[in-house]
This record gives C-alpha cells, structure tokens and sequence, in this order.
C-alpha cells in the first residue's frame, strides 16, 4: 500500500471510528444541555462506607433547579436518595472534642446606608460612602460584614464574635464560604482567613491571612505575617499539621499558587520547587504524611501526591497520579488506598470517580448523566501544537463536531479564554461548553495561549502587563494555523469569549485584518480608561496593567491604555460583533459593553447587544442562559451562514 495512502487512514482512523459511534445518535442542544444534572461530592460518611453527594438538576420551565442529595458504596453499586446528609457526614464546624460550634452570620459593623444613618427617614434607598470597595463582584457594599462566631453546642445564646467591631468578612467575599474557617484539632484553636484591611486598602490588596483564635484567652494571632499574598484554604491534618494556598506576592492575585505547611522548623512549601505547578486544591491524605492536590498540566488538571517529611532541608516528593485528556475538578475524600475524585471531559458533564492512589487507575462511581451521554453524539478533541510568532510552542485543543467529514468544509471559531490567567483545560461549561457548539456544526480551536498556567511560570507570567501583546499573537498563530487545514472554511472563522476573552474580541476586532467575519465579546473590557474608573477589584489593574491612567511616568501603563486599549481601534472595526453585557457585573462593569455596542451601531456596523439587567460576570438564571445560547447561535448563523443549503 502507498506510504501516503497508508498515513492517511492512520490520521482518519479515529474521525472514521467516531463517526460510526455517533450514527443515529442526536445532537446536543441548549435544552439538552441545562437537562443534565450537576454533580457535586460532599463527603464521605462517617462510618467510611459511602460517598455522599448531591445532584442539582435545572428546571427551565419554573426557572429555578430542584436539587437531591444521595450516598453510594464507596467501592460502586446503587445510589440511595438520603435526607438525613447532616447526620451522615462528619460536621466540621463542631469542635473535636465535641463541646463548640463555630459558624458564621452578618454583622452591621457601618451605617452606610440612608435608613441606617437616618432612622426617620426609613423608605431611603440612599447610599453614603467615603471610602472605595462601595460594590463588589454584583453586591453593593451596605456596611454589614460576615464574621466568624464560637458558641457551646446547643447555646447559641452565649455566641461569641471572634472579629468583634471589625470591618473585615470572614468567610472571604465574593466566593468565600464556611472553608474559610476550620478547628485545630487541639480543639483549643479556631483558624479563619480574613483580608483586615479597609476601604481603598481592601480594594487594592490580595493581602489575605490565616488568623487563630485562641478560646481559653480570646486572643487572636496572626500566622502568616510576612507573607504578602493571598493565604486561604487552611487544612489540618490528624497530626495537627496546618496547610494551606499561599502567593507570595501582594497584589498579584494569579501569581503561582503553593501549597505550604507547618513543620517543628517553619513553613515549608511543598510544591515551590515545581515551576510548572499551580495547585487548585488539596486534601490531606489519611495518614497525615502525605497530600493530594491538582494543578493544570499540559491543557488538563489532573491528581498529583506530595510528600510531607516535616523537614526543611528535604525536597518534597511531588508523583503525579493521573493522565489523560481529562480535568480533575475535586477531591471529596479517601478510605484506605480509595481517592474520591470529580472528573469531566469536553463531552461530560462532572461525574465522581474513584482513584486507586497506588496505581492512578480510575473507576466510574456515579453515574447521573450516563444515559443522556449515551444518546448523544460525542465529539473528538484532539492536540495540536503550533509554532507562536516567538518561535514557541503553544497547545491548541481543536474540538470537532460530531460525524466530523475531512473532505467537508466547517466554519471555525477561535474561543478566547477568560481570567486572563485561568487554564484551559478539558472543562466542561454549562455557558461556554465546546460540545455543543461543535454539536451546531462548528470546529472550535481553543489556544492555551500566553498567560495559563500548566505551562511552566514564565508562560503564565508574560501576559500580565502585556494583555493586548503576543497573547494577541498567540490567538492569531492558531487561527492562521488551523486555517491552513482543508476542511476549515476561511471564508467562515468566528472569534469569540468572555471576561478577557471579551477584551480578546474587542482586540481582534481591530487587529485582524479580515480574518473574521464574526466576533461576539461577553462582558469584555472595551476601555481601560473607564475601566479602570469603575472596576472594584483594583489589585487586579493595578498588577496586570501597571497601574492609572494617570501616571503619565508609568511607561508599563501608558503603553496598556494606548496600545492595548481596544477602544483607540474601533476605527479598524468592520466585521459584525455581537456584545452581551450583564447588568450586574461590577466586575467589568456596565458601560463596557454599553460603550462597544454604541460604537459599533455609529459605525455602521452589524451590531446586536444581548443585556442581562440581573446578571452578574456569569449567567446564572436557566432561562436566561438558554436566551444566552440561542442568541449566540442565531448570530453565528446569520453572520456564518452555510453556502450549502443541505447545511455543513
């Protein structure tokens, strides 16, 4: 047989195979898709024999989910819907020697609002403030802070505010939740992490710190002083060891993430000395002497092992569990040589698996949306490397619809990542989900361009100061790549994203010199000058964008609000851009989007703005989601519309 003939069925193999599995099977949708139950592991049971978990399934119709928590085997077998979870699990907020609870509740620290500092005056809506952090993420700030209380079990009447009088949250907004605050096993000792800084000093700071109670004198100590950065997740194990997430530089908030512990001699991270990891989480392992964590690798999050010597001088032991292209999302916990894992693909939503932590082997253990999987046509993803304009080499994951045809011709979108700082891997969205576009007929190249983690620090690190730069670069090198393969239409690419994936957009828009005949932005940054105005999170511009407008002997800055501000090119712009904003998200806040639409439609140019008024930076509400989805469909039609009536 010819050699060429002889490569070639070997590249078809899998596209020929996969077309075959997918005969007669149908294609996901929108509705489909907010169909499928979200899986969450909650623990394992006290008496180590089941996996407890939840399942929050979306009901489109009433626009609100119903949820339903279950256990399973540890080892497989039937689910059980349980109502009794909380007597199931072990409660970690009560202390071990049983005789405290601690949790967490509002406190009214400020009078900020009209009615507050006006009591006669009761229907005022006003806000007064004289310091910044007024909102943050989709809350406006209204002088009530969540603290941290301690009470005996059963006397909630003798509760104590462990951050009495002061302005600082503990759990951590906006995401923080009763993680935040954990017992030492002493029981003598409370551990909670808190940001005790202010107003302007708040908005400006990462400076977040793991503080500890002492309950016999109602004292409290700082145990991270020195350490600049974020500090959050603290975990003891059996042996009463603390860890922890730390980064050690202030302001930075995607620096390189470690995972540090106690030792008889001082803090010893465990995982500096790996420049290509960025732990997402942990948990320690039973013993004591070791912790599981993942970190993104190569385009994927997978499960790794640490050692924990307790010694200083040692290099930890860092072994990497897993391989595959598939995401670890979650550790829910262990018994014996038995891991618990949350794992997705591009083509499956989360599921819980086990992970034999000698060998790495995985198995399966709930099985909720299994059916609906087995009706649906799955598409292959698959690797590509692509030389950058620097001479690098960058990881594309290109996403194929299902049948996928070589000889046909497919329209193709570039998929812009958000963060900018946030890894691209085998996630599985439930708004940006690559199935389900490719499912609609598109290819999907996605760039793990210049600013993720996975790829070693310096690859992470060259974007910050350098948003509209070779990250811009990078995106291009893998579009004018997979245009170059025949069954990608050049004459239908489509540039899309969200976050800075949005800002990518509105970049592109103007630099792209016609490669894209569609482009749709979500809640992008279209002016840093405004941006920088109304943003509350400023460690972020300050770090990324080096700092104001305004500082006109910042040559790092000057350069982000010239040459990397989108708005200084609408006059390049010409290609058709749909822009959908949320009208809470304080984040990227409002005029964004408003501002990029209003100069798309005074130019003249196909324009369409999709306005979320109670949305945040994401889109949570079903029914919105699904106006969200056929929306960004109807716009790639009409914007790449197929020559073929007979479709792709």
């Amino acid at each position: 047989m010819n050699k060429k003939i002889k490569c070639l069925i070997i590249v078809l193999l899998p596209f020929i195979v996969l077309a075959q599995t997918n005969q007669d099977k149908q294609l996901l949708t929108p509705e489909l898709l907010w169909k499928l139950g979200r899986v969450s592991g909650l623990g394992i049971s006290k008496d180590g024999q089941y996996v407890l978990y939840s399942v929050n399934t979306p009901n489109v119709e009433a626009n609100r989910s119903s949820s339903a928590t279950y256990r399973i085997p540890v080892n497989g077998g039937e689910p059980e819907v349980i109502t009794n979870v909380d007597s199931l699990l072990p409660n970690k907020n009560i202390s071990p020697d049983g005789r405290y609870i601690i949790y967490n509740k509002e406190v009214q620290v400020k009078k900020i609002k009209g009615n507050d500092l006006y009591p006669d005056l009761p229907q005022s809506n006003a806000y007064v403030f004289d310091n910044l952090n007024n909102r943050h993420w989709d809350t406006w700030e209204d002088g009530k802070f969540d603290h941290v209380f301690l009470a005996p079990v059963g006397k909630t009447s003798e509760e104590k505010d462990l951050m009495p009088g002061e302005p600082f949250d503990a759990p951590q907004k906006p995401f923080g939740g009763d993680e935040d605050y954990i017992w030492n096993p002493d029981s003598r000792h409370v551990v909670y992490v808190t940001k005790k800084k202010y107003g302007k000093d708040y908005a400006i700071s990462t400076n977040t710190d793991l503080y500890e109670y002492d309950i016999a004198t109602g004292k409290t100590k700082n145990l991270t002083v020195g350490r600049p950065g974020y500090d959050i997740n603290p975990s003891y194990s059996k042996n009463g060891v603390l860890a922890w997430l730390s980064m050690k530089r202030e302001g930075y908030e995607s620096d390189k993430q470690d995972l540090l512990a106690t030792t008889p001699a001082g803090i010893i991270n465990l995982t500096g000395h790996r420049d290509d990891i960025h732990v997402e989480g942990f948990r320690w392992a039973e013993d004591g002497r070791s912790l599981f964590f993942y970190a993104p690798i190569n385009g994927t999050l997978q499960l790794f092992k640490v050692d924990y010597t307790g010694l200083t001088k040692k290099l930890p032991t860092i072994q990497q569990l897993t391989k595959g292209d598939f995401d670890i999302t979650g550790i829910v916990g262990q018994k014996g040589n038995t891991l618990v894992v949350s794992k997705t693909d591009m083509n499956h939503a989360a599921e819980l698996y086990t992970v034999d932590v000698n060998s790495g082997s995985m198995k399966q253990l709930t099985h909720v949306n299994d059916n609906m999987n087995a009706s649906l046509a799955q598409c292959k993803t698959e690797r590509k490397f692509v030389t950058t304009t620097d001479g690098k080499q960058m990881l594309v994951w290109m996403v194929y619809p299902p049948g996928f045809d070589p000889a046909k011709k497919y329209p193709t979108l570039l998929y812009c990542q958000g963060g900018p700082q946030s890894a691209l891997t085998q996630f599985y969205s439930f708004r940006w989900n690559f199935q389900l576009m490719a499912s609609q007929g598109y290819i999907v190249v996605a760039p793990n361009r210049r600013g993720m983690p996975g790829h070693g620090t310096k690859w992470n690190e060259e974007i910050s100061k350098d948003h509209g730069g070779q990250a811009m670069k990078d995106y291009l090198s893998a579009i004018d790549a997979a245009a170059k393969e025949k069954y990608v239409d050049k004459d239908r690419l489509g540039c899309i994203g969200a976050s800075y994936g949005g800002y990518s957009v509105y970049m592109l828009a103007g630099i792209h010199n016609n490669r894209f005949k569609s482009f749709i932005a979500h809640d992008g940054i279209f002016d840093m000058r405004s941006m920088y105005g109304t943003t509350e999170e400023l460690w972020f511009v300050n770090w990324d964008w080096g700092g104001p407008y305004w500082d006109k002997k910042n040559a790092a800055a000057q350069k982000s609000y010239s040459l990397f501000n989108p708005i200084n090119y609408v006059d390049k712009w010409n290609t058709p851009i749909m822009i959908v904003q949320g009208g809470k998200d304080y984040r990227v806040p409002i005029e964004q989007g408003l501002q990029a639409f209003q100069a798309a439609q005074l130019r003249g140019i196909k324009s369409k703005l999709l306005y979320l008024p109670d949305e945040n930076h994401w889109v949570l509400n079903s029914q919105n989601a699904l106006v969200w989805q056929r929306e960004f469909f109807k716009w790639l039609t009409e914007t790449l519309p197929s020559k073929d009536k007979k479709g792709f």
